[in-house]
């Protein structure tokens, strides 16, 4: 009798254990996935990361180094207009703050597997990375 009391109570603290580390191994899954915004109802994704739009292409490189493809639409014009102020050259970055929808790309285009649809502008910054540029030239 008391070793099968004891079986059970050795079970059911490694099913406790078992299932605490579950929760510690997907909550620390969701810490990489990118950031929820506040509205977690509304479907969109807090993004932040690096922003450039250089002909007829936008990108997005978020700081855990995903790089999604932007929807080139009025939004994404008014977050090229305001990231101007912080281009030394058409080709730099600029740190943004930027709410998204995230969409698969069609199958019949190239480019990376996700698409982000801009649905909100929160910041824009200069991009903290200096890249060392040498410019062929005669001056």
């Amino acid at each position: 009798m008391k070793k099968g009391i004891l079986l059970i109570m050795v079970l059911v603290a490694f099913l406790a254990c078992k299932n605490d580390s579950k929760s510690k191994e997907s909550s620390e899954s969701v810490e990489n996935q990118e950031e929820k915004t506040e509205k977690q109802s509304d479907g969109l994704v807090l993004m932040k990361g690096e922003f450039v739009y250089f002909a007829d292409a936008a990108v997005l490189q978020t700081n855990s180094n995903s790089i999604y493809g932007v929807v080139i639409d009025d939004k994404m014009h008014e977050l090229d207009k305001m990231a101007q102020h912080y281009k030394k050259e058409p080709t730099d970055y600029v740190n943004v703050e930027i709410r998204v929808k995230i969409i698969p790309k069609p199958e019949n285009e190239e480019g990376w597997p996700f698409r982000v649809e801009i649905k909100e502008i929160l910041k824009v910054d200069k991009s903290q990375i200096e890249d060392e540029v040498i410019k062929l030239g005669s001056e």
